[in-house]
């Protein structure tokens, strides 16, 4: 995703080595204490989170505006003058609205 936003394939690499490569160290009395790998890499809390979600979130949109680009979704008006609404992103929450038809669950083809 972030080399189709335009990132550097270097920035692109040294976020992903901070992504793939989590270890933890058990300090007792002060001392390490073995290695953790944990089996998820990010961790909650982990600073690049916001980020990648932001990232993922503008890659999902750009999907959401060309189906309704090639009328494979339809978004919802409040007024005849005003803008179709088909995705609404806010912190965590994604809200996706269309209209419902048999033609556009087909369409859509989501499996």
């Amino acid at each position: 995703m972030m080399q189709k936003l335009g990132f550097a394939d270097q920035w692109v690499n040294t976020i992903m080595q901070g992504v793939t490569s989590v270890s933890y160290s058990v300090l007792i009395n002060d001392k390490p204490q073995g290695i953790i790998i944990p089996k998820r890499e990010l961790r909650q809390g982990d600073p690049l989170n916001p980020y990648l979600l932001l990232i993922c979130a503008e890659g999902l949109s750009a999907l959401l505006f060309e189906a309704e680009a090639h009328q494979i979704l339809e978004g919802v008006q409040v007024s005849s003058d005003a803008p179709s609404i088909s995705h609404l992103f806010f912190a965590d929450v994604s809200l996706l609205s269309s209209t419902a038809s048999i033609t556009a669950s087909l369409e859509l083809n989501i499996s």
